[in-house]
């Protein structure tokens, strides 16, 4: 069984995912609801527990405040939230699991396999860590991104990517030291996730690092050549806001 404790200031929320969890989930064990973050650190403390659902918007201290005030721990996390796209997103990029209110049984399903596949291998807290120090960053701004692998989880820091290529339904990230990688998420995802970071959809097939520009030659749409040698053309209808960020970067 699989040590459990409810985190959320909604009891209807609480309820309701309980009531899901002994009907589709028989592997997991409650063994406490906690109505604020104050609550479910001192149960955490007093239960150790295996797995953690956690609500993220709380009042006082929101779910990753209660993480960063735990500092180390070994349990996993599933956050559940009924909102805040900006941090659904940084889950997504961290390799962590997320419930959207209300929570979808076939979802649940999947993100309590994961977890136990997690705490069956353990040897990943980095991701939340990853995730912690995002979420820590002036204006929302990501310093490394945690990408699902096929043995595990890659950490790259964001300032390493050059630039992203869409390939179908994969994203082929170009990083330095003449590195690849292809990424099971289409390059909307990245472009959603990299503006903030100084990166700029060129092309609709590619995202580009403006850092890592080393020359822009002019054309009808013209084509940037990047540091690692590569051309990417820069689409018509995108040249004029490229430019004026490119003036930006030059200044």
């Amino acid at each position: 069984m699989i040590k459990t404790i409810i985190i959320d200031d909604e009891a209807d929320g609480r309820e309701t995912l309980l009531l899901s969890i002994r009907k589709y989930c028989p592997e997991i064990e409650i063994s406490a609801l906690c109505s604020t973050a104050d609550e479910g650190i001192g149960m955490i403390h007093k239960l150790q527990p295996d797995l953690v659902f956690l609500d993220i918007q709380m009042p006082h201290k929101s779910g990753f405040n209660l993480l960063e005030e735990l500092g180390g721990f070994d349990f996993e996390v599933i956050f559940v939230t009924a909102h805040d796209r900006y941090a659904i997103r940084a889950i997504k990029f961290s390799a962590l699991d997320y419930l959207l209110k209300p929570v979808d049984v076939d979802e649940l399903q999947k993100a309590v396999r994961k977890a136990r596949e997690r705490i069956d291998h353990k040897g990943l807290r980095n991701n939340y860590e990853s995730l912690l120090k995002n979420m820590k960053h002036p204006a929302g701004r990501l310093e490394k991104l945690a990408i699902p692998a096929f043995d595990g989880i890659v950490f790259e820091k964001v300032d390493d990517i050059i630039y992203c290529k869409a390939d179908g339904n994969y994203t082929n990230l170009v990083l330095i030291g003449k590195r690849n990688l292809l990424v099971s998420k289409n390059l909307k995802d990245f472009d959603g996730m990299l503006t903030e970071c100084g990166f700029f959809r060129v092309h609709h097939a590619s995202l580009i690092n403006m850092k890592h520009i080393k020359k822009y030659v002019k054309g009808e749409g013209g084509y940037v050549i990047l540091e690692d040698g590569h051309h990417v053309d820069v689409s018509r209808r995108k040249k004029e806001q490229f430019l004026g960020l490119l003036n930006k970067v030059g200044n």
